[in-house]
């Protein structure tokens, strides 16, 4: 296996703790699976430095670079920063020239869906939620991971509807997919996109098997190192805890706290202040005896 077929195990398989520093000096696709691999691990500032050399460049992967740090913008709460990003990136791959048919969609075709899904994403964050369906519908997913991605998105915007019950289906899709892919970040995402639904649909069931999942999911990130995931699943399952009264909501919700420190530590200047201000990331978490910013079970989702 070279240098990128180990990045991609990185950035898109079953090795996403792996540290990439030494790929940062790179070609430009070495360059943006590193600074992917990166944004997984919640070294938001580096990855930030990174993408926007390689978005600069233009072409294939400066599209791909202007999506992934539009994704790193909203995964901070920042939607409409990450707007213009998704914006760019649609205009680069449109003005690109090469092959489609890459595995992981890396070409193209996946550079394309990858634009209008963050897009969609922008919208739900931003409540526009007929903007989001319009754009998701463009999307034609053909690799794996555009496939994961749109079912994703189609799970947000019903939760973003109030209809829970119908984001159930399309996230055990996505978490099926990831699972043959072997692509443990997507898998734990997905794992927390189902987790999510069945929790806010509320039934006796669905409220089991979502604790369930949260419970191993929360396992999972941890032991993979993915502190971008860590804080919001933990921040579900300790809401979803205390309002059922369920004991250890609070040991639940320190472990959200703290891996939410550590992801603003390593956030550059623009992605703190972008959190800070977002209504969705619940910074006031930092700040003992306030209640959260945020209702983290419809709201932390898109990326």
């Amino acid at each position: 296996m070279g240098q990128v077929g180990w990045l991609r195990q990185v950035a898109f398989g079953d090795r996403p703790g792996d540290e990439v520093w030494g790929a940062l000096a790179g070609g430009v696709e070495e360059r943006w699976l590193a600074a992917v691999a990166l944004g997984g691990q919640g070294h938001y500032a580096a990855a930030a430095g990174v993408l926007g050399d390689v978005m600069r460049a233009g072409g294939l992967f400066g599209s791909l670079a202007a999506s992934t740090l539009a994704s790193h913008r909203r995964q901070l709460g920042g939607h409409a920063a990450a707007r213009s990003l998704d914006g760019r990136a649609l205009a680069l791959v449109t003005a690109a020239e090469g092959e489609s048919g890459d595995a992981d969609d890396v070409d193209l075709a996946g550079a394309r869906a990858d634009a209008l899904l963050g897009l969609a994403a922008d919208a739900v964050g931003a409540g526009r939620l007929v903007e989001a369906r319009r754009l998701h519908a463009r999307v034609e997913p053909r690799g794996w991971r555009s496939r994961v991605r749109h079912q994703w998105l189609a799970a947000e915007i019903a939760l973003a509807g109030g209809h829970a019950e119908q984001a159930v289906r399309p996230a055990e899709v996505a978490a099926a997919t990831a699972r043959e892919a072997g692509a443990t970040r997507h898998i734990l995402k997905s794992d927390l996109v189902l987790g999510t639904a069945l929790v806010v649909w509320g039934t006796p069931e669905s409220v089991g098997r979502g604790l369930d999942l949260l419970y191993c999911d929360l396992n999972h990130t941890h032991r993979s190192g993915l502190i971008s995931l860590i804080w919001p699943t933990a921040l579900v399952l300790a809401n979803a805890q205390a309002d059922r009264s369920i004991a250890g909501s609070e040991n639940v919700k320190d472990s959200a706290k703290n891996a939410l420190s550590c992801v603003l530590r390593r956030a550059d200047p623009l992605g703190r202040h972008l959190a800070a201000l977002s209504p969705w990331i619940p910074t006031a978490l930092l700040r003992s005896g306030e209640p959260p910013n945020a209702d983290a079970e419809t709201n932390f989702l898109t990326d």
